[in-house]
């Protein structure tokens, strides 16, 4: 398969995707405050994931205004969506999301704050998906907490893993990408997970907990 073959299976991968109106909606949101939500393509898996999981527990680092949030709950609608994020004006667009797409109040908990400051608190092995999608400059500690959270066979998934395509070209050698690079390296190394890269969306890395 020769590169142009290969971006158009991408591209019709891509497009495979129809979110339902709520999610739309949420997104057409984001693309006016400017907030960068994860590609249809990564909520999809997303929702596959939480769902294959029979997840009940899910934390988001990175709450945006609630795209994520919500394919992770269309998946897995019994589940409890702790999200974090330290822009309350963007919480408070994803509260408006959760509410008219008629997600039970008591199955959202957004926390307010910096993510470094709140996941410290919160009880190890006891979550079943933890998505990272925040600051790239936070990413190792992001996934450090997120593998302390969750359960044995839990998974903490990275979305834009791949970085804006930067990742993937060893001429970018910028702080983020070096980042994702180290985290990857040391996913890979790790007896304890077992971790796979799709290059659907921005990239995202999946890593699931073998042990403790």
């Amino acid at each position: 398969m020769d590169v142009t073959d290969r971006l158009l299976s991408w591209k019709f991968a891509e497009d495979f995707v129809v979110e339902r109106p709520d999610i739309a909606l949420a997104r057409q949101h984001s693309i006016e405050l400017g907030v960068e939500a994860v590609q249809p393509s990564v909520g999809a898996h997303l929702a596959l994931l939480a769902a294959a999981s029979g997840a009940r527990n899910i934390v988001e680092i990175g709450t945006g205004v609630g795209v994520s949030g919500l394919w992770m709950l269309t998946g897995a609608p019994d589940a409890v969506l702790t999200t974090i994020d330290a822009e309350l004006d963007f919480q408070q667009h994803a509260r408006r999301a959760f509410t008219e797409a008629g997600i039970p109040a008591n199955h959202v908990r957004l926390i307010g704050g910096r993510a470094l400051d709140v996941l410290p608190r919160m009880n190890e092995g006891s979550y079943d998906i933890v998505l990272v999608d925040a600051d790239p400059a936070g990413v190792l500690e992001y996934v450090e907490h997120g593998l302390r959270l969750v359960r044995r066979g839990g998974t903490v998934v990275v979305a834009h893993a791949l970085w804006r395509g930067k990742v993937a070209d060893p001429a970018n050698r910028d702080d983020a990408t070096e980042g994702y690079r180290l985290l990857m390296r040391e996913v890979a190394a790790s007896d304890a997970v077992t971790s796979a890269l799709s290059a659907i969306g921005d990239g995202l890395l999946q890593i699931t907990k073998l042990a403790e």
